[in-house]
């Protein structure tokens, strides 16, 4: 099936998500739309200055095994996948894969991207594989709750060594060609670990932002936060992180006050915040956009944190200098509202519960549902605030945080912990058993804290670790940009170094 140029695609999937809450969903998606749309328009330019990659690129879908590890399961699915050959040096060029995660994949993975820069320079074939029960790649009842035991991070996995295989017996491959994996994110993890996993598949894997470590109270991920809200090289300030611990305080105090109704009219929220439950939401939806603003720091977010600094320090001339933190975060609010074209902020317990227990295949189709199942059964990342670094309320706990586990998916709260363990047994946790994986992380990204972060100087092969200053998330896979920190352009040409390195390493050993 060939691909038009103006289909409607409803995501670009170069950044994906860990659930923390509703409207950290929302700034996400804004920023996969800005991401999107850059897409559509460096693809549809390079159509009109010659380059014609948008007529090679197919889509098509194979059927998986339900249960790669029971052979009495004759179960299937349908997993999407597309193939871009503009760039391809037949018979022996390499193959670039790309790794879906926790998110629908679109025809843009294997039309733009660092990846894919490197692909025509290296006349690599361009695949992407959708992650199992996300996206399309889903049976019609697979977000019943009886389902969902077939949603793991080692069935992914056989499902890309299957998916390897078909790839291979379509293209007519051999091991004269170099696979060479590439993901973000959690992506990033699984394209780690298939090379652990499946070394004789992948001769190099780029694994970037990428949590390894399973952690079930992941409060770091705030302390990161605070210190990238405080790092003047990006905007920041000491100042500005006292005045959103102000914020927060204040928040708090009128809660605890009993004025619930005024608090709720202030920040326009779309129900009264009366019950404990409505009120951590509430908390949750404002830290939100502070923690998605340091997240995705000039990757097309809501604001920057240097935007957001001057708004909460006063520094804009917009608002009144005698305006109390209060009163800010209020203003913040109103912008991620007006941007995101919001008509109230979520503050209600009763509607999360309902947006994940929402089995329906096109409400459901953003993921959140599925992520956090896998929250539950295999990875923690629950960022909670109830230590002295956290910059916002301490009613952000791990119980409130776990809850949901049972509450939702019916996994109970003392099996967690034994989950977490488990994947960290089974993948190696911050000290993988990997060779050849690049990771590449941005020191503003509170993620890297759980990913690696240093070379492993005792193998051959070793691993090697980029750690970018001034950076966010996954800030390495989209195209170069001018206005990209100098930090960044240094990182994507060490990363263009290894793969070729890594291409030229696979031909001399198959020469010799």
């Amino acid at each position: 099936m060939l691909l038009s140029p103006i289909r409607c695609i409803i995501l670009l999937l170069l950044v994906n998500f860990v659930y923390s809450g509703r409207v950290l969903r929302k700034i996400k998606e804004h920023v996969r739309k800005i991401q999107y749309e850059k897409a559509k328009k460096n693809v549809l330019m390079s159509a009109v200055n010659g380059h014609k990659p948008m007529g090679e690129v197919r889509d098509g879908k194979i059927h998986q095994p339900l249960d790669h590890f029971d052979s009495q399961n004759d179960e299937t699915f349908p997993q999407r996948f597309f193939v871009n050959e503009a760039y391809w040096e037949r018979p022996h060029g390499p193959v670039f894969l790309f790794i879906g995660g926790e998110g629908p994949i679109s025809e843009f993975n294997v039309l733009a991207g660092h990846h894919v820069d490197m692909a025509e320079e290296h006349g690599a074939l361009l695949v992407a594989l959708e992650h199992r029960f996300y996206g399309e790649s889903i049976n019609e009842d697979g977000l019943e709750t009886e389902n969902l035991g077939d949603l793991s991070s080692q069935q992914a996995l056989a499902d890309v060594a299957e998916f390897h295989q078909y790839i291979s017996d379509r293209f007519d491959l051999s091991d004269k060609n170099t696979w060479i994996s590439f993901g973000g994110s959690y992506a990033g993890a699984l394209s780690a670990w298939l090379r652990g996993k499946f070394p004789h598949l992948v001769y190099g894997a780029v694994a970037s932002s990428a949590p390894v470590k399973a952690k079930l109270d992941f409060s770091t991920f705030n302390k990161v936060v605070g210190l990238s809200l405080a790092d003047e090289d990006v905007g920041g300030s000491d100042k500005c992180v006292g005045d959103i611990w102000e914020a927060f305080a204040a928040v708090e105090a009128a809660l605890f006050a009993g004025n619930a109704t005024e608090v709720g009219k202030d920040f326009g929220c779309c129900e009264i915040p009366e019950d404990l439950g409505d009120q951590i939401e509430l908390m949750q939806s404002l830290a939100d956009i502070v923690m998605g603003t340091v997240e995705y720091n000039e990757e097309g977010g809501i604001l920057t944190i240097e935007e957001m600094c001057k708004i909460m320090t006063n520094e804009t001339e917009t608002y009144d200098s005698e305006t109390e933190a209060y009163d800010r975060l209020i203003k913040l609010v109103q912008i991620y509202r007006a941007t995101g074209e919001e008509p109230c902020l979520d503050a209600s317990h009763k509607q999360t519960i309902k947006d994940l227990s929402d089995t329906n295949l096109d409400s459901a189709y953003n993921g959140e549902r599925q992520w956090y199942y896998q929250t539950c059964t295999e990875f923690g990342f629950f960022q909670t605030c109830e230590d002295a670094s956290c910059p916002f309320s301490r009613m952000l706990t791990l119980q409130a945080k776990t809850d949901l586990c049972p509450e939702v998916f019916n996994v109970p709260q003392h099996s967690l912990p034994g989950h977490i363990a488990f994947t960290n047994k089974y993948y190696g946790g911050d000290h993988p058993n990997t060779d050849r994986v690049l990771y590449v992380n941005g020191d503003i990204d509170p993620w890297h804290e759980l990913s690696v972060l240093e070379e492993n100087l005792d193998k051959e092969d070793k691993d090697m670790a980029i750690l970018i200053k001034g950076t966010s998330h996954c800030a390495d896979m989209n195209p170069g940009g001018a206005a990209d920190r100098p930090a960044l352009k240094q990182a994507r040409k060490a990363i263009e170094r290894k793969v070729a390195k890594w291409l030229k390493e696979a031909a001399w050993k198959l020469m010799g």
